[in-house]
């Protein structure tokens, strides 16, 4: 292995888990601080976009005066989505379901784009979507007359938001420019998010709420974004995307250890299903690449 190659795996490790360690901090701050999702979601884009803007200062002052001609709009309006349901997702999911739904999601956006830019499923494609949507309805069915039916919607949107904005990110030649514009973008979004919860008038915050909140927009959100988006370039797209099929696993561990949640068979079997399916579509399709 190259010293090249070195450096994209472990920068593309440090990227998953930093997505896992997103799950585990919202769910910390959401379940055990009683964060309001609201103002988990506005501490995160502030601290991403300070974090992201003081790292271009420090390299280079002219860059942020030519910062809008870096990322895009809309890149930023899927960062917002995925933002915003990920966290409202939070209120009632657990951290390994709500990881499993944002990246069934993705993989499944990321596969229907391939479809649509031309590439056609072979029979063992087709049979691994098939045991994927299986495991999908499976995991899904018991929520449908449940309380967290609307955080499975928006977890599912959040998923589908993330994967066009992977799919954006690849054609990324500045990653941490491209970052920090998209998360600087969202400031606006950030203030009315701060006055709507002014007027609410509920500042009832603890500080590990905050810090929680904070961790995940400076350092799972911005650094790891800013990661993820360099790493895109040098990565076969059915590689990036099966990397992430990793990352309910690493949020499950998580969720286990930092918010004593359980481990329940009807998860495990979803999971297996799930991501199972797509682990075939995408190793089938990578053997095609690589042959």
């Amino acid at each position: 292995m190259t010293r090249g190659q070195l450096s994209t795996t472990s920068f593309t490790l440090l990227a998953l888990l930093a997505f896992a360690a997103n799950s585990i901090l919202c769910r910390l701050a959401l379940s055990l601080e009683s964060l309001p999702p609201l103002d988990f979601t506005v501490i995160r884009i502030s601290a991403a976009a300070l974090t992201l803007w003081l790292l271009l200062l420090a390299r280079n002052k002219a860059q942020l005066s030519k910062i809008t001609q870096y990322g895009s709009t809309t890149g930023a309006a899927y960062l917002l989505v995925y933002l915003v349901g990920f966290s409202f997702a939070y209120v009632q999911l657990g951290t390994a379901s709500g990881a499993l739904l944002l990246f069934a999601a993705v993989q499944f956006t990321m596969l229907l784009a391939n479809r649509l830019s031309g590439h056609r499923l072979n029979t063992i494609e087709t049979m691994g979507v098939v045991i994927s949507l299986i495991g999908f309805v499976y995991f899904v069915f018991p929520q449908l007359n449940a309380s967290d039916t609307l955080s499975c919607i928006s977890m599912i949107l959040a998923g589908i938001a993330w994967g066009l904005y992977s799919l954006t990110g690849a054609r990324s030649v500045a990653p941490l420019e491209d970052t920090a514009s998209n998360f600087i973008r969202l400031v606006p979004f950030a203030f009315i998010g701060m006055v709507i919860i002014y007027l609410q008038g509920e500042f009832n915050y603890r500080l590990s709420g905050v810090m929680y909140a904070v961790l995940s927009g400076a350092l799972a959100s911005g650094l790891g974004y800013a990661l993820w988006y360099l790493v895109l370039p040098k990565l076969p797209s059915s590689l990036a995307a099966v990397c992430q099929l990793s990352v309910p696993i690493w949020a499950a561990l998580g969720g286990l250890w930092l918010v004593d949640e359980a481990l329940t068979l009807h998860l495990i079997l979803s999971a297996a299903l799930v991501l199972g399916g797509i682990a075939v579509v995408i190793l089938s399709r990578f053997n095609k690449d690589i042959s």
